[in-house]
């Protein structure tokens, strides 16, 4: 059998390349993909020339979103119909499907045999981006090759698929450009499907199936999944079967009814047999890339396995807050597949969308629709979605299901558990908007454990966790829509007194600006946490000097006098850059984030912290001012209108000064942790919005919760670094990369075109 379909391999790949349409499809395809190439290497040479750092370029070359493989995947339909349109259509109207009949072979070997051909030729066009990937491999350090040839390996399977469904169109029909335009057709059907009928359920997952366009993506990314290959193998099954019943209806006059049943048959065994590679629980992944990004990290998958049980997210969606497009029907299936990854490990997890309108704060609708009410806004929004007015619940519908009132009756997911067991899943006021890794786990781990839960002092002027004033703390402690708040990242928060002891349930206790100094009942309760182990977060203030330095003076610091100021002609001198050290990064993975990457925490109106006496901690300095132009400042008040300037006769020492410290020691079987800073507002509501500089003051939060939660929350989920992270080529050397695949490449294809055609009219 497979000699057979070899010699009509053969013969349908030297008809192939005797013509011009093989070799100018090849030109085309090099020319194309090439051009991406080479403009891809050359913008991580101008990267790497600028002294930017370059990271991920193996997959970032070929697997991102304007990558090699991506790109070329947009195209591929374009070329398959101009290949398959003769291969059955050419038999048939020239009547050379009957010598074939009278010879010892029989429909199965024609079309596997034809198929073989195409096989043959996707594979001449996957070398040619070979080729590209070997130059890769020359010019990148650490150059991942599993996750590039998983790609590589995608896009085969994707071509072999489109020449499949080429190859039936082509049976269907004696003329060439019929078969063309069919199968042309057909694969922008297959393109587009996915997004057709979106809102019943069944149909949505039965289209969603069939959709080829996305079945690439996971492979380009670096993922084989079970399901993707299996649909592959199944789509090209399915249609050359199709094609087989069709000659063999053409060969035997077999009845068109006995036909028809054939077909249905096939097809419902295809979707059959999708139906059970698409189950959850019959899946299997690997994740060819280096640092395993598409799969959980291990804290994670650690936390998964401890959710025994079902458990149900529920979508509430609400038409009219102001991101109406959560509602339409071609959000769901996309949005479904963020929690991919949590499926992968834990198969009972089932997601469900409610639909609903009510009041919400979207002043855009006041303006659009100021006379319509709640429900009128509904349906004409639903008119201009093409929406059905009719799956959207009244308020009065929700008010028995949930009360969602608190969540502000915006887009929000929350997590039940069988055992009762919820948590809130939220979207953030952010460019990702949706929950990731870090918050979606954080989420699960309050499910699984206890976590730590933050205090905040109040009583003496202390800023506020609730009051949203730009010097107060709402947005890091409870901000629902901050995707960096403590309540986001697996953290409970409440305001404590020390008018009593301090609750044992409090690990963390956050002390900050505080006008007004402790009472010495107060300041023995605060001694009593202290001295159990007790972790703190203390925040001080320049003009609060008096009143904080009794409580640095606890752990051996004070706040020294002064502010501190740097000389830059761009900020207000009081505007302080705080450094992150090397130390930092023995303290928190974030802290060495920020060194790495050259950022920042912007720490305005600070003052230098001074060691006055060994209380026996570890002293590490987290971050600290330049070295060159700052200085104490004891003179200047006024940072808007007046000058400044060093004047050491009065105290003034220009030199880099430790704006926040972190302290650590043994206290009986734990290690107590404490972290003072020399400024308040670097965590401010304010600042986070604070532009003009590479600033990443929300680093300083989960780098250092991180580490005073003894590493439980946020959620570790580093990875090692990409070590594909420098590029052996110059711009002459770019250059030339250039002209060898943009011009030579398709000159040596051309030419050996025209050698073939030459032999071949010399024959």
């Amino acid at each position: 059998m497979f000699r057979m379909m070899y010699r009509i391999a053969k013969t349908e790949l030297q008809m192939l390349f005797f013509s011009p349409i093989a070799w100018l499809i090849l030109v085309i395809f090099a020319v194309q993909s090439s051009l991406v190439f080479t403009d891809m290497i050359n913008a991580w040479v101008m990267r790497q020339e600028m002294g930017y750092g370059v990271r991920g370029i193996s997959l970032g070359t070929f697997g991102g979103w304007q990558g090699v493989f991506t790109i070329m995947k947009n195209y591929l339909y374009f070329y398959i119909p101009l290949l398959t349109m003769s291969l059955v259509s050419r038999e048939l109207s020239s009547g050379s499907i009957k010598l074939l009949y009278s010879s010892p072979i029989n429909n199965v070997h024609i079309i596997l045999g034809k198929f073989l051909s195409m096989v043959i030729y996707g594979a001449i066009m996957m070398g040619v981006l070979l080729l590209l990937v070997l130059c890769a491999w020359f010019t990148m350090k650490d150059f991942d090759w599993p996750a590039v040839l998983t790609g590589l390996l995608g896009l085969y399977l994707l071509t072999c698929a489109y020449a499949a469904i080429g190859i039936f169109m082509s049976s269907l029909t004696s003329y060439q450009i019929v078969a063309a335009i069919g199968t042309f057709a057909v694969l922008m059907g297959l393109n587009s499907v996915g997004n057709w009928w979106q809102e019943y359920d069944l149909i949505r997952d039965i289209t969603y199936w069939l959709a080829i366009n996305g079945r690439c993506e996971q492979f380009i990314g670096g993922l084989i999944c079970s399901e993707d290959l299996l649909y592959f193998l199944i789509v090209i099954a399915l249609f050359l079967a199709l094609t087989i019943i069709r000659l063999n209806a053409v060969r035997q006059k077999i009845r068109f009814v006995i036909t028809l049943s054939n077909n249905i048959v096939v097809i419902l065994l295809a979707c059959t047999l999708g139906y059970f590679s698409s189950l959850p629980k019959l899946m299997w992944y690997y994740d060819a890339t280096a640092t395993k990004m598409n799969t959980l990290t291990k804290n994670s998958q650690d936390i998964v396995a401890k959710l025994d049980g079902g458990m149900t997210i529920t979508t509430y969606v609400n038409i009219l807050e102001p991101e109406t497009w959560y509602a339409t029907y071609g959000f769901m299936k996309p949005d479904m597949d963020r929690f991919k990854q949590y499926v992968r490990f834990k198969p009972e997890i089932k997601l469900k969308y409610v639909y609903y309108y009510d009041k919400t704060d979207n002043p855009r609708l006041d303006e659009m629709f100021p006379d319509l009410n709640d429900r009128q806004r509904m349906i004409k929004l639903c008119e201009m979605y093409q929406l059905d007015s009719n799956r959207f619940k009244t308020p009065e519908e929700m008010a028995k299901i949930i009360d969602l009132a608190p969540e502000g009756k915006t887009f929000v997911r929350q997590i039940v558990r069988e055992n009762g067991q919820k948590a809130w899943l939220r979207v953030y006021n952010d460019m990702q908007r949706f929950p990731g890794e870090r918050e979606i786990t954080a989420a699960f781990k309050r499910m699984v454990m206890e976590l730590p839960k933050v205090g905040f002092l109040q009583g003496h002027g202390e800023r506020n966790i609730y009051n949203v004033k730009d010097l107060n703390y709402s947005l890091f402690a409870n901000a629902k829509k901050f995707r960096h708040a403590l309540t986001n990242q697996g953290f409970d928060v409440e305001q404590v007194t020390l008018n009593k002891a301090i609750p044992e349930q409090i690990k963390i206790l956050v002390i900050s600006d505080m006008r007004t100094p402790l009472t010495s009942e107060e300041d023995k309760y605060l001694q009593q946490y202290i001295d159990r182990g007790g972790n703190l977060f203390i925040l001080g203030e320049p003009k609060r000097r008096e009143e904080m330095n009794p409580l640095f003076a606890k752990f051996g610091f004070e706040l020294m006098p002064g502010i501190l100021v740097k000389q830059d002609t761009n900020r207000q001198a009081d505007i302080l850059l705080s450094y992150p050290t090397k130390e930092a990064e023995n303290i928190a993975y974030e802290f060495g984030y920020l060194y790495d990457y050259e950022y920042v925490v912007t720490t305005p109106s600070a003052t230098g912290l001074k060691q006055i006496e060994d209380k026996g901690f570890q002293v590490t300095e987290l971050f600290k001012s330049d070295t060159i132009g700052s200085w104490n400042e004891l003179e200047t008040v006024d940072f808007v209108d007046d000058t400044i300037s060093l004047n050491p006769s009065i105290g003034e020492v220009e030199k880099s000064y430790p704006t926040i410290i972190a302290l650590s020691r043994k206290i009986g079987d734990k290690e107590q942790k404490i972290i003072l800073t020399g400024d308040a507002d670097c965590i401010s509501n304010g600042e986070f919005g604070r532009g003009g500089v590479r600033a990443s003051n929300y680093t300083l939060i989960s780098g250092g919760f991180f580490w005073l939660s003894d590493n439980e929350v946020p959620i570790d989920i580093r990875r090692p670094s990409l070590p594909d992270d420098k590029l052996y080529m110059g711009p002459v050397g770019g250059e030339i990369t250039r002209i060898g695949f943009l011009y030579v490449l398709p000159c040596l294809l051309l030419g050996m075109g025209i050698f073939v055609w030459i032999r071949r009219k010399g024959r």
